[in-house]
């Protein structure tokens, strides 16, 4: 029988080009998430390069790749992609910064330096600043996002730090309680460092290094000369 081929292997051959309802499914699943993270990414750029008010969403479609109606698939409109793709940016940050404060056996000048050098590697020296620049510029005119911003990040830093501070002054790390009662003093450079890069470093370039390491020993209390504090 010229031809034949036993169905035992013609099925199987022939069943397994086929995709089962399950492979379907998580077939369209892996398209859905990557078209999401498509548009997420665009998103990122055009509110990181044009501001929130301007950013259109015909440009995030067009440079993610997607017809206009896509978005609404996934985000109900600009202000929630705006959040989405925040949280997408900062929370693993958050995330980090949440691990590093966790460690009860890290002496609290160590836990500053390591805090300044993920300020540095994850915000500062990427497109993340940026996000901080736009929240500075428009938040005033769009409190949705600045109240989103406060509830999701700050807030949520804030209190990350003020636990740490809490332990450190119970430890006696800390000349006093101003950590505690104020976790925005261990920012406040942070901010600076974002400001001045974006306005005035092609006038006078920061040493952020330099200047967050000053801010260290600000909050330790130690001596100009560098030795501890008695």
């Amino acid at each position: 029988m010229i031809g034949f081929v036993p169905w035992s292997c013609a099925g199987e051959a022939a069943l397994s080009t086929l995709d089962t309802p399950k492979r379907v499914a998580g077939k369209r699943v892996r398209e859905q998430e990557r078209r999401r993270q498509a548009i997420l990414d665009a998103a990122f750029v055009q509110f990181t390069s044009e501001g929130f008010a301007a950013t259109r969403l015909d440009a995030v479609a067009d440079a993610a790749g997607v017809a206009k109606g896509t978005i609404y698939l996934f985000f109900k409109d600009k202000e929630d992609l705006f959040e989405k793709t925040v949280l997408a940016a900062i929370g693993p940050t958050l995330s980090n910064l949440d691990s590093v404060v966790a460690r009860a056996d890290l002496p609290f000048p160590q836990l500053l330096g390591q805090l300044s050098d993920l300020f540095r590697r994850e915000i500062l020296e990427t497109k993340r600043r940026e996000i901080v620049r736009l929240v500075i510029a428009e938040g005033a005119r769009f409190p949705g996002i600045a109240e989103f911003y406060h509830r999701e990040v700050i807030s949520r830093g804030l209190s990350i730090i003020r636990k740490a501070a809490q332990r450190a002054q119970d430890n006696g790390e800390l000349p006093s309680d101003a950590l505690v009662r104020f976790p925005q003093l261990l920012f406040a450079p942070m901010l600076i460092s974002i400001i001045w890069s974006c306005v005035f470093t092609q006038h006078e370039p920061l040493d952020v290094e330099g200047m967050l390491a000053a801010h260290r020993d600000l909050l330790l209390g130690v001596p100009h000369d560098g030795s501890a504090k008695p």
